[in-house]
């Protein structure tokens, strides 16, 4: 798999408002893209910093998978999202090379992205996702 770099970072929060608030001030982020995503239980944010992207995730309750993250881990880095050309090939090619992936086909995420999600345990604990637009 050849990543074309990293496309943003996951970061969990508990108050969007808050989190959007803070990295203005301190990053002079700039709001991207801002939605509620009741599929996937969050409130979400894409900033861009510069030439980079952090994602900002609001879990919608306790039961979603961002929620379980806050409880277990408080708020903090959630994932790293690696842009590539082609989900489903990279997929196939992450899988071909061991790494156990938890999306085995691409899905619609956030902000009309096409993504799929790899297991903390395949690297070396961080949560990865491949992302492309389509």
């Amino acid at each position: 798999m050849q990543a074309r770099g990293i496309h943003h970072l996951g970061v969990a929060v508990e108050d969007l408002d808050q989190a959007l608030a803070t990295y203005a001030r301190l990053f002079g982020a700039e709001v991207e893209h801002e939605a509620t995503v009741d599929d996937q239980g969050v409130r979400a944010a894409s900033l861009r910093i510069g030439d980079g992207r952090v994602e900002l995730l609001e879990p919608l309750a306790e039961d979603t998978p961002v929620g379980r993250f806050l409880a277990k881990r408080g708020p903090g880095m959630h994932h790293v999202a690696y842009e590539v050309a082609d989900v489903r090939a990279t997929l196939a090619e992450l899988t071909d090379a061991g790494a156990d992936v938890i999306d085995t086909a691409p899905r619609e995420g956030l902000f009309g992205l096409e993504v799929a999600f790899v297991h903390p345990d395949s690297v070396h604990g961080v949560l990865s996702e491949v992302v492309s637009t389509g």
